[in-house]
């Protein structure tokens, strides 16, 4: 039998979407994001430390963005080489470390993520709001089975109800910080859509 003689099976055709779409949305984010001197995991770390005011523990961004507190310290150890974050260890607790944005990553921070946004919006601009919500409960419920196997100590009941919070969190802190406000953000270059489309 030949690789071709039959269809992928649904589920490998699912899996293989799911791969292929996340390393072309990651490649093309981060060449939108190079223009302002940042890639895709450092906005992302910019992102939580802005949420969080200002600064952030390596735990909580590892927390905020899924990852281990190891990933998240070398990536934050290159932005730190690259003028982006300076890092401070707690002086009573030696193993906290708090993470700032400098005056280069916060000048870089703002109008990245007004591109980033703008991006996304164009991306998603196929789909309509109905649509969007269902991928976003069907990749979540492909998220849970995969924490049932990688992590069983993850109540998979409570993962929704968080998911739930940060997005709402997020949109909160989007509304008061005023990046959505910002001109790539409020959609330069959009083309017309049957459905208004809002950040998720």
């Amino acid at each position: 039998m030949t690789a071709n003689a039959e269809p992928l099976t649904p589920v490998l055709k699912s899996s293989q979407q799911i791969y292929q779409t996340y390393n072309v949305l990651k490649r093309y984010k981060d060449q939108i994001l190079k223009e302002y001197g940042l890639t895709l995991e450092q906005l992302s770390v910019l992102s939580v430390i802005s949420y969080f005011g200002g600064t952030a523990r390596i735990t909580d961004i590892a927390d905020w963005l899924e990852r281990s507190a190891n990933s998240v310290s070398m990536i934050v150890d290159r932005m730190v080489k690259a003028g982006l974050v300076s890092r401070k260890r707690d002086r009573v607790d030696r193993r906290v470390v708090y993470v700032s944005a400098t005056s280069k990553g916060k000048a870089a921070f703002g109008p990245g993520y007004a591109a980033y946004i703008e991006l996304v919006r164009r991306v998603f601009q196929p789909l309509s709001q109905a649509d969007m919500n269902t991928l976003a409960d069907l990749l979540r419920t492909v998220k849970c089975e995969v924490l049932k196997y990688s992590n069983p100590e993850v109540d998979i009941k409570k993962v929704p109800r968080i998911d739930a919070k940060k997005l709402a969190d997020t949109e909160r802190w989007l509304n008061e910080s005023g990046l959505l406000s910002l001109p790539e953000a409020k959609g330069r270059g959009k083309t017309k859509s049957k459905t208004t489309h809002r950040h998720r």
